[in-house]
């Protein structure tokens, strides 16, 4: 497998992460059998897709970059559909992630 196709497994692994974490809520502590299942087939396809993506990619870069911009993006998400505005340092702390995420990927070295 390629780089490319790592990028596209951690790409899938975000995006269900995103749509599990995002829609956890509306689970109601999981009594709501529907929005459950969603959740629970939606996060495992998220881990299949991420252990594929570390098989490729190195597995710091791959968890720091599926951590940071699904901590983000869900926090946007909450934004959006419950109105959860962060104060000011939780706005500093989801910059200080996104500046974490991509000095780790362009300047980041594994040996």
């Amino acid at each position: 497998m390629t780089n490319l196709s790592g990028y596209i497994f951690l790409i899938l692994a975000i995006i269900l992460g995103i749509t599990s974490n995002g829609f956890l809520k509306s689970t109601n502590g999981f009594t709501n059998i529907g929005p459950t299942i969603f959740c629970t087939i939606s996060i495992v396809a998220c881990i299949f897709c991420l252990s594929k993506a570390m098989n490729i990619i190195p597995v710091g870069f791959t968890y720091a970059t599926y951590g940071g911009l699904t901590i983000t993006a869900v926090t946007l998400f909450g934004v959006f559909k419950y109105n959860q505005i962060p104060n000011l340092y939780g706005i500093v702390g989801i910059a200080l992630i996104v500046v974490g995420v991509i000095l780790l990927n362009t300047l980041g070295k594994t040996t």
